[in-house]
């Protein structure tokens, strides 16, 4: 288990504030032209989506650091987490604006390379958060240590299911790196520990609720002696809580998933899902906002930024360390 960098200092508050429509330093969830002819230095945020909690957990984080360090921001996304070129649309209208840095939680982490490239060649420093990209061009990356999250995630899986048997995964992409270190940290982790645990199938979501639940459907019919399924975000795992509940399976299949949001909580308090790993989504946005002002201030900065994870479940899901990093 890793401690959160942030924990409950970011606070509650603030993510409950975001979460009933609240903004600060003239953030807003479309961008707006108004921050990038302010008189404080102006940050655009692109992020992978809106339509999870996730995502207005880290725009609150932002938002208190964009008011303690007296900055303007912007903080915007796509639609959905498979809308790549409209995520790319999203970063270059923010470069247009001549941002003093730009944060930007890639979708496709090859795709890019050239607007990276123009932010480089204009001097605006880029941060990556939640999920890097492949490029030397980001001063630094506030991202969760993916890998190692999804290794804890094998490793309850495992235990719970007694370290033998058949299990599936619904993974949300293959194209960004949080995907491929979700995926990977969990595979690589059964591979090297688990020597009677077989993963029969890997299905991608796109982290949407519906096509993930049908994905899950589908590696249950397909697999009638399954004894797990880790989903490895929120959309995700709602997707696997949801066909569990459909098919009646509830108490019958291990379900493990990452993130957090209403529906996580509420399945891991009734006993359909197992557990999840937990971000530190506010501290995700904080440290991406404190890192863009020290870059231009010309800072020298490290080049992760390492935000903490935790296991949840029932056992701890009301603690205060839990409760200072899951979100509703």
């Amino acid at each position: 288990m890793r401690k959160s960098l942030i924990g409950a200092a970011v606070g509650i508050t603030v993510l409950a504030a975001a979460l009933t429509g609240c903004s600060s330093s003239g953030s807003t969830d479309g961008g707006s032209d108004d921050a990038a002819s302010g008189d404080k230095p102006y940050i655009a945020l692109v992020s992978k989506g809106f339509q999870h909690q996730f995502w207005q957990a880290v725009k609150a984080g932002a938002e208190q650091a964009a008011e303690e360090f007296d900055v303007d921001i912007t903080f915007e996304g796509p639609d959905t987490e498979a809308d790549v070129d409209q995520q790319i649309q999203q970063l270059q209208t923010a470069l247009d604006k001549e941002p003093d840095a730009i944060g930007l939680a890639a979708l496709d982490s090859q795709a890019v390379d050239p607007l990276l490239q123009q932010a480089q060649d204009a001097g605006i420093p880029v941060i990556a958060f939640d999920s890097g990209v492949d490029s030397d061009i980001p001063v630094t990356t506030a991202t969760t240590d993916n890998l190692a999250a999804a290794g804890e995630a094998a490793k309850q899986m495992a235990e719970l299911i007694g370290n033998e048997g058949k299990i599936a995964m619904v993974v949300h992409d293959q194209t960004s790196i949080t995907g491929i270190e979700r995926r990977d940290g969990f595979v690589d982790w059964m591979d090297e520990n688990a020597p009677n645990i077989e993963i029969v199938d890997i299905q991608y979501g796109g982290g949407d609720q519906l096509e993930s639940t049908d994905l899950a459907k589908a590696i249950i019919a397909a697999n009638p002696d399954l004894k797990g399924i880790y989903g490895s975000n929120e959309g995700s795992a709602i997707g696997v809580v949801n066909a569990v509940q459909e098919l009646g399976l509830e108490g019958k299949l291990t379900v493990v998933g990452f993130d957090s949001g209403q529906a996580q909580i509420d399945a891991i308090t009734n006993g359909v899902m197992a557990g999840a790993i937990t971000q530190n989504p506010v501290g995700i946005g904080y440290e991406t906002v404190k890192a863009a002002v020290a870059a231009i201030n010309g800072e020298k900065l490290p080049k992760v930024i390492d935000t903490g994870f935790f296991w949840y479940d029932k056992s701890n899901i009301d603690s205060d360390e839990i409760q200072a990093v899951i979100y509703e």
